[in-house]
């Protein structure tokens, strides 16, 4: 399998930035979603439960999907055909995944410039895909 996902990497397959907001978009509405009924269901017991299974909700959905467990596309990415892959074609680690989840939020600080990179970028990588390692390819 990883010697499948080195070849497509290699090629143009990598996802541009267009196509990646929008499944990010997508995962975002789903998450948010999940995020909200977590935090009312903590709320019940108490409010920094709440708040603490609102942000954990949040960072876990796209970690989880990231990463080897979640198949290394999230339900976004499976609607648009994409997917996460390391630079040698394997499939992300949960520590990997969390590396790459703290690269996003490193990327966004700064007016997002280091996601809107990937839109300029030669290997079509933001700030977090080149801290983690990784790129997003379309499966089709």
């Amino acid at each position: 399998m990883a010697v499948e996902a080195t070849a497509v990497s290699a090629t143009s397959n990598k996802a541009g930035f267009w196509i990646r907001f929008f499944a990010y978009f997508l995962d975002s509405i789903i998450a948010l979603i999940i995020a909200v009924v977590a935090y009312f269901v903590g709320s019940l017991i108490d409010a920094s439960i709440g708040v603490l299974l609102y942000f954990l909700v949040t960072f876990g959905y796209f970690i989880y999907f990231w990463s080897s467990a979640g198949g290394g596309q999230t339900p976004g990415m499976k609607v648009l055909d994409l997917k996460v892959i390391r630079t040698d074609g394997s499939q992300l680690t949960i520590t990997q995944a969390i590396i790459r989840e703290i690269g996003f939020i490193i990327a966004y600080i700064p007016f997002s410039i280091g996601l809107i990179w990937a839109a300029f970028d030669a290997n079509k990588q933001g700030w977090h895909d080149k801290i983690a390692g990784t790129y997003v390819i379309r499966t089709k």
